[in-house]
């Protein structure tokens, strides 16, 4: 048995039944897109120090992102997109991520492990895991490599959006985000139907009207 940081190696299905963890990040931020991953490991190649992405340093997520996408059996990054987002609900749109990020898979899993407690509509059978980002490898791969892509492209925002400290706090409503937004008004990829926004783009409304 091999133990790394809480989780243990032996949980990763063999090859033969090929199992899929999935995962999220970017539900409760006010901009950008909601990123899954899918990821099946290989029992024959270890990847020691996989953990939940939020309890990794970046320079580990970073250098854990290069080693799974090269040891893995088969991995994919999906999303949806702001406007997905408004119109589905984020829970909605993160289901359909998911599905997105199972269905990128180039190898067709055979069960799908999902971190959380809601499973999304998929071809093959699913199993919801509490916090199974910390407790299955192939989960804690999906938050790795969901985590480092949204990451990389709210760094990249900042360069867009400047002012709002989005490469800093990745859009989630701390109160630098929320002081910006109230000062500069949303961006196109703030998330319209999130209250704080809504109440942004209300405000510049009753302005424009005065």
């Amino acid at each position: 048995m091999t133990t790394q940081m809480g989780l243990d190696f032996s949980l990763v299905a063999e090859a033969h039944e090929l199992v899929a963890g999935v995962d999220e990040v970017g539900r409760g931020p006010l901009c950008g897109a909601v990123v899954t991953a899918a990821v099946i490991l290989d029992p024959n190649r270890p990847i020691l120090g996989l953990n939940d992405s939020k309890k990794l340093t970046e320079a580990r997520r970073e250098k854990l992102y290069d080693e799974i996408c090269e040891k893995a059996l088969s991995w994919h990054i999906a999303r949806a997109e702001v406007e997905e987002i408004d119109e589905l609900n984020i829970l909605h749109a993160t289901m359909l991520a998911m599905q997105r990020a199972v269905e990128g898979l180039h190898i067709t899993p055979k069960l799908a492990k999902i971190d959380g407690n809601r499973c999304p509509k998929l071809a093959m059978p699913a199993e919801a895991v509490i916090q199974g980002d910390g407790k299955v490898p192939a989960i804690a791969a999906a938050s790795i490599l969901a985590k480092v892509s949204r990451d990389r492209e709210m760094a990249a925002f900042e360069l867009i959006y400047p002012g709002y400290g989005i490469g800093g706090h990745k859009g989630y409503p701390t109160p630098v985000h929320l002081e910006a937004l109230a000062r500069l008004g949303p961006t196109p990829i703030h998330r319209r139907s999130f209250a704080p926004v809504r109440q942004a783009y209300e405000l510049r409304e009753s302005l424009i009207e005065v």
